[in-house]
């Protein structure tokens, strides 16, 4: 059973940048598709980033494209979430997501395709 832990969540003020990070307990994360999730207060859970195992690609939200990065640290076997020109619409607890081997391209923003979660960590964006 693999565990996944956040961490990086926090406060900060529009226009502001934070870094999420996403540890795994075991396995090697580069056997495993990961993804971003996330969900504000109210709201459904929405993907936000994911990247395909072994190397592959990454795929973003509409909404996030061109301010977030996804990335991975294999020595480290931790995933990151770089966040930057934050709104106040990124408010939401952010979760990472796994799935050991491939999720074809036109699943990977679905969250019924990862079988591993974190607990989230919440982002707050305000003033």
């Amino acid at each position: 059973q693999v565990q996944l832990v956040e961490s990086g969540g926090g406060l900060v003020q529009p226009g502001g940048s934070l870094r999420l990070s996403c540890s795994a307990s075991e396995g090697t994360l580069r056997d495993f598709t990961m993804g971003w999730f996330r969900q504000a207060p109210g709201k459904e859970r929405e993907f936000v980033a994911a990247s395909r195992h072994r190397g592959g690609t990454t795929n973003y939200a509409d909404s996030v494209k061109g301010r977030f990065t996804i990335s991975r640290d294999n020595a480290k076997n931790t995933l990151h979430l770089q966040m930057t020109s934050l709104h106040r619409d990124d408010t939401a607890t952010y979760y990472c997501a796994a799935r050991e081997g491939a999720i074809i391209l036109s699943q990977l923003q679905n969250s019924g395709m990862y079988n591993y979660w974190g607990q989230g960590t919440r982002v707050t964006v305000s003033s």
